[in-house]
């Protein structure tokens, strides 16, 4: 287990729940195959995806009311993932089975606990609620990025990186040069900047359509291991939002949690949350395809780093101070891998 950079005993976005239906959806969560599908009552189910007999991926086959027919040999597993039917003969071997994953259905994601499954808690899923709530108009995608979750995580937790990587859209010189602090606790991260009196970058001027200089804020919320609520959004300078009223300005949450693959690639699930303008459909479109642009820019920085990474294995990194949140982030994620390795020693 200690030779992941990722724990198993953690709910992971596995789909946006409108992506899992009544055909077989092949998933890597936590370096683990899996298919996804729903039962004849829309119950998600989530099977290892290797036939037990020859180990086809069973999401290369069909399925047969709430059964999966394997596509090489015909034989079918239930949702448990016991095999009920072995063709040309009456008795099935008893060992002939396939590992089921436990799921839960939350804030519009299906979530699968790869690791030991009386462990897996639905009161740990990840609080993501911006994504379905009352008050909140939401939308967003996935995009399969071929770097390691962490550097995801990275990419998250310090956004002075939107000065350079983002400066058409969401990004300005306020976002490098203004302080920000960095608390935590057991499990959870958070870094609060305040950007007072700036002119706004475009995205944002767009978004509250007055004139004039700004207060903004950007609250990033981290919960090991690897999701990220953002909480963002500005408002007329001096009318009150560092003080609590934000009754002037718009607000949004940038909602994220990246799913690992492997140790070099993983799936990143996102959204942007508003609650402003909540009925405009044109305008959740147009906010999801603006969002969807800005973090293709990142997709492409990130996928560098990996490759660089990649090339230079014994590289030591230096941290600057606005690594503070992606190293206490960092530290959170190693914490619950060594929490993971203890129990398994114990348990030999």
């Amino acid at each position: 287990m200690g030779q992941h950079s990722f724990p198993l005993n953690a709910w992971y976005a596995a789909a946006w729940d409108v992506e899992v239906g009544r055909t077989l959806l092949p998933r890597k969560i936590a370096g683990a195959p899996i298919v996804l599908y729903r039962k004849e009552s829309g119950e998600a189910t989530a099977l290892a995806d290797a036939c037990w007999h020859r180990l086809l991926p069973l999401s290369k086959g069909w399925l047969n009311g709430d059964n999966v027919v394997c596509g090489y040999h015909g034989l079918e597993y239930d949702e448990a993932g016991r095999c009920v039917y072995m063709p040309s003969q009456d008795t099935i071997n008893p060992s002939a089975c396939v590992k089921s994953y436990p799921i839960v259905e939350r804030h519009r994601f299906v979530w699968i606990w790869p690791g030991d499954p009386a462990l897996a808690d639905p009161d740990l899923v990840p609080d993501l609620h911006w994504n379905d709530s009352p008050g909140w108009s939401s939308d967003g995608k996935m995009i399969p990025v071929r770097c390691n979750y962490r550097l995801v995580v990275d990419n998250l937790m310090d956004l002075t990186h939107e000065t350079y990587v983002h400066g058409s859209s969401i990004g300005n010189r306020a976002v490098a040069e203004s302080p920000f602090t960095v608390t935590h606790s057991e499990k959870t991260a958070t870094v609060t900047r305040w950007m007072e009196n700036i002119e706004p970058p475009p995205f944002w001027r767009a978004q509250l359509g007055k004139p004039g200089n700004v207060d903004r804020w950007q609250i990033i919320n981290f919960e090991a291991p690897c999701t990220v609520a953002i909480d963002v959004g500005v408002a007329p300078a001096g009318t009150g939002a560092p003080d609590g009223d934000r009754s002037q300005g718009v607000n949004g949450f940038v909602l994220n949690t990246i799913t690992p693959e492997t140790e070099s690639t993983c799936l990143y699930f996102w959204a942007f949350a508003r609650n402003y303008d909540l009925e405009n459909q044109a305008r959740t479109h147009q906010l999801r395809e603006g969002v969807a642009t800005i973090f293709r820019e990142d997709e492409d920085v990130l996928e560098a780093q990996q490759k660089a990474i990649e090339a230079n294995p014994d590289h030591v990194f230096y941290n600057l101070n606005i690594d503070a949140g992606s190293m206490r982030a960092r530290k959170l994620i190693d914490r619950m891998i060594a929490r993971e390795t203890s129990l398994a020693e114990a348990a030999e």
